[in-house]
C-alpha cells in the first residue's frame, strides 16, 4: 500500500533531513546571493527548525489545514522569519524564498523514492507544491503587515522629530513647524507641546510656521485647536512666520485669530514673549 503523502514526506524528511538542509541552504543562497550570506548562521538556525516542526507536524497530523492548531508552531516559525526579514528590508518574495526553496530538493528525493510509480508521484509533487505555497503565501502575510508596522512607526518617529519643542527662554517655548499640518500630525504637536508646557511650567508657547507652505481652512484649525490646548495648560501662544500670502489666504478664508498675537518673524514673536514673562535683557558694553 502506498503512503499518505504526510507519511511519505515526513519519511523523506526524517531519512534524508542533512542532505535536504544542505541543498536548501544552497538554493538559498544561489538566489539570493549576499542577502543571505550576510547571516548564514541565522538562517541555518532556522531552516534546521523549520525541518524539525514541519517533519514533526507531518508525523502527528494528517490535516492540510495550515490554518490549524496542527501547525501553530510552524507558523509561529514562520512569523518570526517573516518579521525579522520584514525588517532587514527583504522584499516579500525574498521572503517566501525561504519556504519555495525547499520544493526542488524533495521533488529529488520524491522522484527517486517514487520513481515506479509515476501517478502517486505526479500526486505526491502537487500535494507538495500546494502545502509549500500555502506556507509561503502564510510568509507574505506576515511580512507585508511587519513592513506596514515598521512604516507607520517610522512615519510616528519621523513625525515627532519634525515637530520639537524647544525652551527659548525662561518660561518661553517655541514650537518650529515644517511642512504641511493634517490630523495625526497635529496630535502629535499638541502631545509634544502640552508635555514640554508641563515640563517647563511655560507662560508662552511661539507657534512658529514659516516653514508651512500653505494654510488653508484645515491648517488654521489645527493651529486654534493647539492653542485652545496650551491655554488650557495656563500658556498664551504667538503664531509667528505670517508671510503676506499666507495673511491674505487667512483674511480670505475669514479664519478668527483677533485673539491670538501675530508676528511676521519669530525674532519679533519673542521680544513679544520676553516683555509678557517681564523678562529683560541687560546689553554690557564692552570696555573700550
Amino acid at each position: 500500500m502506498t503512503s499518505t503523502r504526510s507519511e511519505q514526506l515526513a519519511q523523506i524528511l526524517v531519512q534524508h533531513q542533512q542532505s535536504l538542509l544542505e541543498n536548501w541552504l544552497q538554493t538559498l543562497t544561489s538566489k539570493l546571493g549576499r542577502k543571505e550570506k550576510g547571516g548564514e548562521f541565522e538562517i541555518r538556525r532556522q531552516a534546521e527548525q523549520f525541518l524539525q516542526i514541519l517533519t514533526k507536524t507531518l508525523q502527528t497530523t494528517a490535516s492540510d489545514d495550515t490554518d490549524g492548531d496542527d501547525w501553530a508552531d510552524l507558523r509561529h516559525l514562520l512569523s518570526e522569519v517573516s518579521r525579522t526579514r520584514a525588517v532587514q528590508g527583504f522584499s516579500p518574495l525574498d521572503t517566501a524564498s525561504f519556504v519555495f526553496a525547499l520544493k526542488e530538493p524533495l521533488y529529488e528525493h520524491l522522484r527517486s523514492a517514487l520513481n515506479s510509480e509515476p501517478a502517486t508521484l505526479a500526486l505526491e509533487i502537487a500535494n507538495t507544491s500546494s502545502l509549500f505555497d500555502k506556507l509561503g503565501l502564510f510568509t507574505i502575510e506576515v511580512h507585508q503587515k511587519a513592513r506596514e508596522q515598521v512604516i507607520l512607526r517610522q512615519q510616528q518617529e519621523l513625525m515627532e522629530l519634525s515637530t520639537p519643542v524647544v525652551q527659548l527662554w525662561q518660561n518661553v517655548l517655541a514650537l518650529p513647524l515644517i511642512g504641511t499640518l493634517d490630523s495625526a500630525r497635529t496630535q502629535v504637536v499638541m502631545e509634544n507641546l502640552l508635555q514640554k508646557i508641563v515640563e517647563t511650567g511655560a507662560m508662552i508657547a511661539i507657534i512658529d510656521i514659516t516653514g508651512v507652505p500653505t494654510v488653508d481652512t484645515l491648517v488654521a484649525q489645527h493651529l486654534l485647536k493647539t492653542i485652545a490646548a496650551a491655554r488650557l495648560m495656563g500658556a498664551d501662544c504667538i503664531i509667528s512666520g505670517i508671510r503676506p500670502q499666507i495673511a491674505q489666504t487667512i483674511v480670505h478664508l475669514g479664519v478668527n485669530l483677533e485673539d491670538v498675537i501675530t508676528k511676521a518673524t519669530l525674532a519679533d514673536a519673542f521680544m513679544i514673549a520676553l516683555k509678557k514673562t517681564g523678562a529683560r535683557i541687560a546689553v554690557q558694553a564692552g570696555a573700550e
